[in-house]
């Protein structure tokens, strides 16, 4: 049975940073592209950040660019998130996603991803 469990998240100050985490248990290909997507309340849930566990390319929505990080730790199977200079436009629910295949840049298009998080709140305030 496939698992995928973030943590992290809260409210914090606009400014302010947040990390989240995500581990992904019962996927047995060695090949995973995973990412983080969020939803706001009546938006469509979007693609934030999206690596290539076999290589380690990254992908970015242009409205995170220089401001959030993505990372996978092959030892622990983990990814995570590390949010910087948060913005009130950044709450949102956010979502950890995984998917197995290689791909050399995965993509933030969430209709790739089959294996889905029960998501995190992120709240920033003004």
């Amino acid at each position: 049975q496939v698992q995928v469990v973030e943590s992290g998240g809260g409210s914090v100050q606009a400014g302010g940073s947040l990390r989240l985490s995500c581990v992904v248990s019962g996927l047995t290909s060695r090949y995973l592209f995973m990412g983080w997507f969020r939803q706001a309340p009546d938006k469509e849930r979007e693609g934030v950040a999206t690596i290539s566990t076999v290589g380690g390319t990254t992908n970015y929505a242009d409205s995170v660019k220089g401001r959030f990080t993505i990372s996978f730790d092959n030892a622990k199977n983990a990814l995570s998130l590390e949010m910087d200079s948060l913005q009130p436009e950044d709450t949102a629910a956010y979502y950890c996603a995984a998917q197995p295949g290689l791909r050399s840049r995965a993509p933030l298009d969430k209709r790739h991803y089959t294996y889905w998080g029960q998501g995190t709140q992120v709240t920033v305030s003004s």
